[in-house]
């Protein structure tokens, strides 16, 4: 018994052993914003402080383009990215309109929501918020997955503002997934939470990038650099893990039907995390929508082919009528 005894205490002392040298090279500690404002805020980045429900919140933006007779086209991001996601589309589009690109609150350079509250309906409320002190009383509105739910439940409560809707992989609806990425699985879990916020393998978000690609082949180092980076931004962990902890699956599904602005609907055919039928129900939804359905890309199609997904977007802003 003295013999098992003692084996199992220098099994525990290995293990603990193992346990803060992993700790100690995973430890990856938060990031000021000014650290990273020079290789991820440079021009046209601009920041401003919104006034927002009786406080000011900074927010990290683009405004790019002439101000022209074009409608603005303002672009969301979906979980855990950034502005930098709509950069290849940007440099096209702003050639020939306005086009507005942001971090939203919890995310990016911008940074925690100053009211540390990250349920849908306080999203929609900072869109309209922004979009006022911006002086945009009419958009187009576009988004990516978190990004293109916040952009059709703003269309359905304040459709005077919104002339036409660009969705890509939306989120919104209450759906099953077929892949989670690890880094979402994490934030969920309630006791990695405080883990988390002080822990981030380098390799646990390239996988989580890899996940969401079509082809995680096209998954660059660069690519990964900037998620790593800006999800180690002052706040950014503890932001998802409120955003996961305030999710409220389908709330407002039944405000669909309300959205009547021509809505341009693209999917990716490989998409795990929001698969293909969600798209079809979105279509099926909302009245004046057509979907584009690119078979081997993923849950963001604009970041892994930039070229192939703008070209429905470039014929549907055209078609607009002023």
């Amino acid at each position: 018994m003295k013999t098992l005894g003692a084996w199992l205490l220098r099994g525990l002392g290995l293990l603990i052993v193992v346990l803060a040298l992993g700790a100690a090279a995973f430890k990856a500690p938060e990031r000021p914003l000014e650290s990273l404002v020079a290789r991820w805020a440079p021009p046209p980045s601009d920041f401003i402080e919104l006034p927002w429900q009786g406080r000011r919140q900074l927010v990290h933006l683009r405004d790019e383009g002439p101000r022209g007779t074009e409608t603005p086209l303002v672009l969301l991001h979906g979980t855990s990215a950034s502005l930098h996601t709509w950069e290849p589309w940007v440099k096209v589009l702003s050639r020939q309109r306005r086009v507005v690109t942001l971090d939203l609150p919890g995310f990016g350079l911008t940074g925690p929501s100053v009211l540390g509250d990250y349920h849908d309906a306080s999203y929609v409320d900072f869109l309209h918020a922004l979009l006022t002190h911006l002086k945009l009383d009419r958009v187009v509105l576009g988004g990516n997955s978190l990004g293109g739910q916040i952009a059709w439940e703003y269309a359905a409560q304040h459709g005077e503002h919104v002339q036409a809707l660009v969705l890509v992989d939306a989120g919104g609806l209450e759906f099953q997934s077929e892949s989670v990425p690890l880094a979402f699985r994490v934030a969920r879990l309630p006791g990695l939470r405080s883990l988390a916020s002080q822990l981030l393998p380098r390799q646990m978000v390239e996988r989580s990038v890899r996940n969401v690609f079509g082809d995680p082949t096209q998954v660059s180092d660069a690519l990964v650099d900037r998620y790593f980076e800006l999800t180690l931004r002052e706040g950014n962990r503890a932001a998802l893990v409120q955003r996961f902890a305030q999710l409220e699956p389908g709330r407002y599904a039944n405000m669909l039907p309300q959205i009547r602005q021509p809505t341009l609907i693209l999917w990716g055919g490989r998409d795990r995390l929001i698969p293909l039928a969600y798209g079809r129900q979105l279509k099926q939804s909302i009245a004046n929508s057509r979907l584009v359905v690119f078979d081997t890309l993923g849950h963001v199609p604009q970041e892994e082919d930039p070229q192939q997904t703008l070209g429905p977007v470039q014929d549907f802003l055209h078609s607009l009528k002023p």
